[in-house]
């Protein structure tokens, strides 16, 4: 049975399977503090339970995560997560002990798109959308790069870090940032039962060895320094005067200064 549900992750485990599910559907499962703290916490236990054989990564409604949504933040009166506990939580679901698989819908942006690579198997529906918009509020994806490059290559992951556009589910898995797509949501278990069939089948610690083996030989790696780099880096730019500038035009319903006069 699932535990409480006004739980900030729901969690359910059912034959090998642990299901984690985000459970803040009115505010499209935005990850503050609190949530992403939850999650890893999950994450951990659920890597601690010999009667969990794969992690299942879920969210309830219509939106998987729009990430740290500085508008949604400010409406919700919520605190958003630091760059060192964001990293933690990528670093949690990539380093996971048993294979993780995210089951997506809807919107997925910034830290929400970047959990897709840090997981195993990422499966969306058609009608799912994706970016990495921070730069439009002058900031800089810096925690999620290690493993969004990792998935989808340096230069498609300069076209999307620079320009912040929305991209499709077909462009996501074109890129390498899903695995698979379906035709629509209610698709989706299915497509996640044949692939969690399938991860049932392989030996635990074989599994655990490959996803080391997959950490040591795949580029860039997310050692220590690289994510104390990276944390140091967007701490760095959230506080400076460009993503004030950014920040204060999002909340004024205004481009911000460096956008040229005239562009709708």
């Amino acid at each position: 049975m699932m535990n409480d549900p006004k739980a900030l992750v729901l969690t359910e485990v059912v034959d090998g399977i642990g299901i984690a599910t985000l459970n803040r559907p009115d505010h499209h499962n935005l990850l503050d503090a609190s949530l992403v703290q939850a999650l890893i916490a999950v994450v951990d236990d659920m890597n601690a339970r010999a009667d969990v054989r794969v992690i299942v990564l879920s969210a309830l409604g219509d939106s998987f995560s729009i990430g740290s949504d500085p508008q949604e933040m400010e409406r919700s009166g919520l605190m958003s997560a630091d760059p060192a506990l964001a990293a933690q939580l990528m670093r949690a679901l990539a380093e996971s002990a048993k294979p993780v698989v995210a089951r997506v819908q809807g919107p997925a942006r910034g830290l929400g798109a970047g959990l897709l690579a840090a997981c195993d198997v990422a499966i969306a529906s058609f009608d799912a959308h994706f970016s990495f918009d921070s730069v439009r509020t002058g900031q800089v994806p810096a925690v999620i790069a290690p493993w969004v490059i990792g998935a989808i290559g340096p230069a498609r992951a300069r076209r999307y870090f620079l320009t912040g556009e929305r991209f499709s589910a077909s462009e996501a898995f074109r890129i390498g940032l899903l695995s698979e797509i379906v035709a629509s949501a209610d698709d989706l278990d299915e497509a996640v039962g044949e692939v969690v069939d399938a991860l049932l089948l392989g030996g635990p610690r074989a599994q655990h060895q490959i996803k080391s083996l997959v950490r040591a030989l795949g580029r860039p790696h997310a050692d220590q320094q690289t994510l104390d780099h990276v944390i140091g880096l967007e701490e760095r730019i959230d506080t400076g005067a460009e993503a004030q500038e950014g920040l204060d035009a999002l909340f004024a319903r205004r481009h911000p200064g460096w956008v040229p006069v005239g562009m709708s």
